[in-house]
């Protein structure tokens, strides 16, 4: 087994580490302050260095929006993330490992005052990668992310704040503590954000640092944050401790267990999560027995004058923090589990983000208080989806976009599978002599590629078109997307949809729609999806379907012509074979309250096309009312691109980029006059009969469709 472990910086150091630092061997001391010791740990063994070990210097080169996977390992660094992707997926005996980790690491410990170390699953980080300081909760060891650490290494440097067990630094200093290395790390790397990842009372000590330095860029992200403490079933703890004579034995473990209300075996089942369905009875009550055996580490980690001091410093941060929330300017991002046995987290939650200005909230309904332990949660992900992620001031969403990884690709399309299932999409390309063929290979391999198509009804083409072209071409397509995806819910926008709904198109690479973001996807040679319909065409009225609703003017034409982008024309048809629209948007406008909804809701969301003519101006957001139908077949055809390259200056003129223009709109009209023709000829377009070819030929078999 591979040797694991911790890197250790002094506290009193962190203003001076740099990543070509090179410390001492030695143990932390007030007289050797430069120095740190390396522990290495293992579930087998353990092995203590006998010299110098140097942090790396070597570095991965700065992520460019590349859509090849293949790729991905020499440019992105990816092929390390998509690697420890999977082991967080497959590790679930985390809280197993992060026992005898902490374990460890206590037995290991020298004692002194709290200090920084870097987990040595972590890095090296990507060039420019931003820091990022996790502040442990009331444990206080500092090991809340080793599920995360591979993931959370490749994308970010990485500190972790240890806090000794016997150590007493008042809340206040410890607040200081971190301001002191954030502002020299500010000092060092202005146009750095630092992150702050708090969990439970980590969170309080992130938000007292924010709210102490509101002018240093900081991102926080804070899982069920302790700033309900005093709503908490902590609370009879508390109060017991006092009155618990020192003679009586006192064992954490059980006392939390009472708190809670509910074995502890019940709150370590509730923690490890994701096992085989086919495994037995037996051999989860023996997961359980050997997890509970490392629960006793909890009365090392926590004795009673050690739980009494954290809890009363708990209490004081919680208050510190609460008092201080107006002064909170850092861009934040909430962590709620629904069954958290500790604190009310999902109130909290939504209390803390209409207090906080800049303030987003993820809610984890089935997950308990230690959600970095749990199976499926995945720091990079949430952050990913959440669009948090940056390197410098504001969010770029081009060049601080990172691949979707195996494991996060397989999840987005478990979670839409239903679609293809019910719509087994039948994909055709055309190859460059012209030849209609199915599959995808007539789409190019290298960019700038843009794809330019009719939008259906609610947009339900969008997950198998880029799920089939990034499963069978290796080609990850970056969509223009309507800003209402990006938007936050707050006080002024009181009924746009929830944001979360759209973390999965932020992780498949989603952008607002913008000349700039075009521009910048173009000129990193992407494969772009757009929709010159959008909204007007995805929310189309009764009898409209198939009907291009495009600005009359060219909007995309010389921007492709600038970069020599391949624009090919398509064509998605079957909205009509699985729903009907029965009340749309004329309907609904005649009803008092449905017209005053959309129009507030429009107004929130914004209108982009305020600029255009036509009905294709009206971008007005709702919600038409469909009647479902036994579902049919969806059908996509990409045309013949076409070549923009060396018409850059011809294009300059009006009349021939509108005359380009008007041969994509043709094109793409003659794409959906063909799907809509020859899918009469299908003999499998309805589902019964997909059913029974499938039956009799097995599940996993292609079907097949029209002769082409």
């Amino acid at each position: 087994m591979a040797v694991t472990g911790v890197s250790f910086y002094s506290a009193s150091l962190s203003p001076v580490i740099r990543r070509d630092f090179t410390p001492s061997v030695g143990k932390f001391s007030k007289s050797n302050p430069i120095s740190f010791r390396r522990l290495a740990v293992s579930t087998e063994q353990t092995q203590t260095p006998t010299t110098t070990a140097t942090p790396t210097t070597t570095t991965t080169p700065t992520p460019t929006p590349t859509r090849r996977l293949s790729e991905k390992s020499e440019e992105l660094g990816e092929a390390g993330v998509a690697a420890s992707d999977d082991e967080v997926e497959q590790n679930g005996r985390v809280l197993k490992e992060y026992f005898e980790r902490s374990k460890e690491l206590i037995s290991r410990s020298d004692g002194g005052p709290p200090r920084w170390f870097t987990p040595l699953e972590c890095g090296p980080p990507l060039k420019n990668s931003p820091l990022l300081l996790f502040l442990p909760g009331i444990l206080g060891v500092g090991l809340g992310l080793i599920k995360n650490h591979r993931r959370i290494g490749k994308i970010f440097e990485t500190w972790s704040l240890h806090i000794p067990v016997m150590d007493r630094t008042p809340f206040t200093d410890l607040v200081k503590l971190v301001e002191k290395t954030i502002q020299s790390e500010n000092d060092r790397s202005p146009n750095r954000p630092i992150y702050l990842v708090g969990e439970s009372f980590g969170g309080c000590l992130a938000l007292a640092v924010a709210a102490c330095n509101p002018d240093i860029d900081l991102v926080l992200i804070l899982a069920n944050p302790a700033t309900s403490i005093s709503r908490s079933q902590l609370q009879p703890l508390m109060t017991l401790l006092e009155f618990i004579p020192d003679q009586l034995p006192f064992n954490p473990p059980n006392m939390l267990s009472l708190m809670t209300g509910q074995p502890l075996r019940t709150a370590i089942e509730s923690v490890v999560k994701g096992l085989p369905l086919q495994q037995t009875v037996g051999e989860l009550s023996q997961d359980l027995d050997a997890i509970s055996s490392y629960l006793s580490v909890l009365a090392d980690i926590l004795p009673r004058e050690t739980l009494h001091w954290k809890l009363q410093m708990l209490k004081s941060g919680s208050a510190f923090s609460n008092s201080r929330l107006h002064a909170v300017k850092a861009q934040t991002l909430i962590l709620s589990s629904g069954r958290d046995q500790l604190l009310p987290s999902q109130e909290e939650g939504e209390r803390l983000c209409h207090a906080l200005p800049k303030c987003v909230i993820r809610k984890f309904n089935n997950s308990g208080h230690f959600l970095f332990l749990e199976d499926g949660i995945d720091l990079v992900t949430i952050i990913k989806g959440a669009s948090f992620y940056r390197r410098g001031k504001y969010l770029d969403y081009v060049s601080d976009y990172m691949l979707p990884t195996p494991t996060e690709f397989k999840n987005v399309v478990e979670d839409n599978k239903w679609v293809g299932a019910f719509t087994s999409p039948v994909m055709l390309s055309t190859l460059e002599d012209g030849k209609i063929v199915r599959g995808l290979a007539g789409i190019p391999s290298e960019g700038p590629v843009l794809l330019v198509g009719y939008h259906m009804l609610l947009g339900v083409e969008l997950v198998p078109l880029v799920a089939n072209i990034f499963r069978e071409r290796n080609i990850l397509v970056r969509g223009i997307a309507h800003p209402m995806m990006f938007m936050k819910k707050d006080n002024t926008r009181e009924i746009l949809p929830d944001v979360s709904q759209f973390d999965t198109f932020r992780i498949m690479g989603a952008v607002p729609v913008s000349a700039s973001n075009l521009f910048k996807l173009l000129s990193s040679k992407s494969h772009v999806l757009l929709y010159p319909g959008g909204m007007r065409e995805a929310l189309h009225r009764k009898g409209e379907e198939y009907k291009l609703l495009w600005p009359e003017q060219s909007e995309f034409v010389r921007m492709a012509a600038r970069f020599g982008a391949k624009i090919i024309p398509f064509g998605a048809v079957g909205e009509d074979d699985i729903s009907e629209v029965v009340f749309d948007y004329d309907d609904l406008m005649k009803i008092p309250y449905f017209k005053n909804q959309i129009e507030k809701l429009t107004s929130e969301a914004g209108n982009i096309r305020t600029d255009v003519t036509g009905e294709v101006a009206n971008q007005d957001v709702h919600l038409p009312g469909i009647l479902p139908k036994f579902p049919g077949r969806f059908y996509y055809y990409f045309g013949k691109p076409i070549e923009t390259e060396g018409m850059k200056q011809e294009l300059k003129d009006r009349d021939k980029a509108h005359e380009l223009y008007l041969q994509v709109k043709s094109e793409v009209g003659r794409c959906l006059a063909y799907l809509k023709e020859k899918r009469e000829s299908d003999p499998y377009r309805n589902l019964l009969s997909r059913l029974i070819y499938q039956a009799t030929q097995g599940f996993t078999s292609e079907i097949p469709t029209f002769k082409l």
